[in-house]
């Protein structure tokens, strides 16, 4: 019996461990330690070429348009094939998520709400309270942001213009991490990794950007 408490103790400190630990930065305002941004500061409509990866290997190239308002945090999201096959679409707001059409695999639980919650923690800044910002034991600067789930999101500069998103569990489990590759102002290439059951990999690599202009 005396055992459970050290076992107990013993995994927190193991699964807290993912959770990097932040040097506090002797500035505290964002003039003189901007947090890095790679989000969208305005209406934007994108198209990417997107291969998704499992096990290493390709399993299906599809093209992605998706819409995205950092306003009002409305994102929307279309799924088609090379041939011009709608696969699936849907929109979240904050207060709804609706999905139009979803053919197989994308109709299975979660999907949906799933896929649009990455869409979000991609183009949009976080929502969450910004609990720190600093230097990881590597250099990189990053700013920590805690979500209303308990989660925790880290956006990360490694070196200029390379930039990082991180999602932690609020147990500290790493489940989303987010590379950008930038020249200009938009994103050319993203890479995606999630750690789920299965572990998948989404690579965007960016068709067409428009902005969208409020009517």
């Amino acid at each position: 019996m005396k055992r459970i408490p050290f076992l107990l103790l013993l995994f927190c400190l193991f699964s807290c461990q993912t959770l990097p630990v932040i040097h506090p930065s002797p500035f505290a305002d964002e003039k003189s330690f901007p947090c890095p941004n790679p989000f969208l500061k305005s209406q934007y409509r994108l198209v990417h070429a997107i291969e998704f990866r499992m096990a290493g290997e390709t399993r299906a190239a599809v093209i992605g348009v998706t819409l995205a308002d950092p306003l009002t945090r409305a994102v929307s999201c279309s799924i088609i094939t090379p041939e011009g096959m709608v696969l699936f679409e849907a929109e979240s707001t904050p207060d709804n998520l609706k999905t139009t059409r979803a053919f197989p695999p994308f109709d299975a639980q979660n999907v949906a709400k799933n896929m649009l919650a990455d869409i979000k923690l991609i183009f949009l800044e976080p929502k969450g309270k910004l609990e720190s910002r600093g230097y990881l034991p590597d250099g990189s600067t990053v700013c920590r942001y805690h979500e209303k789930d308990g989660s925790w999101v880290d956006v990360v500069e490694t070196e200029p213009k390379r930039l990082q998103i991180k999602r932690y569990t609020s147990s500290g489990e790493l489940k989303r991490k987010v590379l950008f590759d930038r020249k200009g102002n938009i994103d050319q290439r993203i890479e995606l990794h999630a750690n789920e059951a299965f572990n998948y990999s989404l690579l965007m690599s960016l068709i067409e950007a428009e902005p969208v202009i409020a009517k």
